[in-house]
């Protein structure tokens, strides 16, 4: 799995005007639909926030990995962003969350769903690479960090 398929340089923002989780699911809904084209960032943020309403998506250590289906889509797409300050996004830590992606899938999407969602959590379970992404504040940084990351990549560091 490539994050280059899912994030595009337009999808990821360095933020820190974001107070609440509500704000921070419109932002990447806001995000997602500023780089696909036919895809509504209301219906965005409706699938985003009706997942969150069946349990949050905040991992701990400050990651939130938003996700939801959406159909009329072909392809899966994704948006990040690092926030100034942690919200509050119900972790199961119990800690705010600086660092959020946001995955919206077609909805016939399955197996591919699950496997994307796995690779996103063995990315951001790395906390070398998430103190990477915190110290980084240009946007086209923290995409090339993004896109370039793999497991064996950031073993050798």
């Amino acid at each position: 799995m490539n994050i280059s398929d899912l994030l595009t340089a337009g999808r990821v923002a360095c933020r820190s005007d974001v107070v609440s989780k509500k704000r921070v699911l419109e932002l990447v809904s806001e995000l997602i639909a500023a780089g696909a084209s036919g895809v509504d960032a209301r219906a965005i943020f409706d699938s985003l926030i009706g997942r969150e309403r069946l349990g949050s998506t905040g991992l701990g250590n400050g990651v939130a990995l938003p996700h939801g289906r959406l159909a009329g889509t072909e392809q899966a797409l994704g948006a990040f962003v690092r926030l100034g300050k942690g919200v509050e996004f119900d972790a199961i830590d119990g800690q705010p969350v600086d660092l959020v992606f946001a995955l919206l899938v077609p909805e016939h999407f399955t197996d591919e769903h699950l496997k994307i969602l796995a690779h996103l959590a063995e990315m951001f379970s790395d906390r070398a690479f998430c103190e990477r992404l915190r110290t980084t504040s240009a946007d086209a940084d923290l995409h090339a960090l993004l896109t370039g990351w793999s497991p064996s990549a950031d073993a050798a560091l």
